[in-house]
């Protein structure tokens, strides 16, 4: 096999490894990333050490498990932000974000964090400004404990322990029976809420979109300052993002999910 062949092969081995750990629901041993792309043991060690040295790949804290790593993230962050459906996905936000005056974003659930893949501000000066791309707890964001609150309650409770908790506010929730008993809540109503536990005097509602099979694959949120839209009246804004969480839906959809 000539010397670019060789590199070819290699290239393909590298990408189906970052695809079967990205596909994974949870990290993979060695010997599972081996099994699945049809690799000796040996040269899955090697290629996972190269794309983990790069950032691609991670190693979780055991030392015997695989998971995306923070460059690998990115990547596909990029990727998604850069498909046709984004402008479809923004003028979501847009409306409701003419229809209420308050920020809205689109949140997907990545690894232990919350990452926003897009965001619409208000015109209004006062608000809470994160740009595209940020992350933000799990524990403390309306976004966060909705998605913490569809886990089944053993995978719940492991990621709980695994988190820092730290506290943001006054408000911040870091007691894990209190915020489980908080997330039983929001597993009923479906609707993720932060009351002032991030930032002091901003809130923040969220609620699903839906995807194939009724699975949860990210929220439509919005954050206000709590003098600007007390809880009681942002509760009200709901159905409102229920219609957006809907719509955006389809656009996921289109791509096949």
């Amino acid at each position: 096999m000539t010397e670019s062949a060789n590199s070819s092969a290699a290239a393909l081995r590298a990408v189906a490894i970052m695809e079967t750990v990205a596909r994974a629901n949870r990290p993979l041993a060695l010997s599972d990333i081996a099994a699945s792309c049809g690799l000796p043991a040996p040269t899955a060690f090697r290629i996972l050490s190269l794309l983990e040295s790069a950032g691609l790949i991670q190693r979780e804290p055991t030392g015997k498990t695989y998971g995306i790593g923070h460059r690998l993230a990115r990547l596909g962050l990029d990727v998604m932000s850069n498909n046709d459906p984004r402008g479809l996905r923004r003028a979501i936000l847009r409306r409701v974000v003419d229809d209420i005056g308050e920020t809205c974003n689109l949140a997907m659930l990545n690894g232990d964090e919350i990452v926003y893949i897009d965001r619409v501000e208000t015109d209004w000066s006062l608000k809470a400004e994160l740009k595209p791309g940020s992350r933000v707890p799990l524990h403390c964001t309306s976004s966060g404990k909705l998605f913490l609150s569809q886990m089944p309650k053993a995978k719940r409770r492991r990621m709980l322990e695994s988190l820092s908790l730290k506290r943001h506010t006054d408000n911040t929730v870091t007691d894990i029976a209190l915020l489980e008993a908080q997330l039983d809540e929001i597993a009923q109503t479906r609707v993720g809420v932060n009351n002032e536990e991030l930032q002091a005097g901003v809130i923040g509602l969220a609620v699903p979109v839906i995807g194939a099979g009724g699975r949860m694959i990210a929220t439509v949120a919005l954050q206000a300052p709590v003098a600007r839209l007390p809880m009681a009246r942002a509760m009200e804004c709901v159905p409102r993002l229920l219609v957006a969480a809907r719509d955006m839906a389809a656009t996921f959809a289109a791509e096949g999910d």
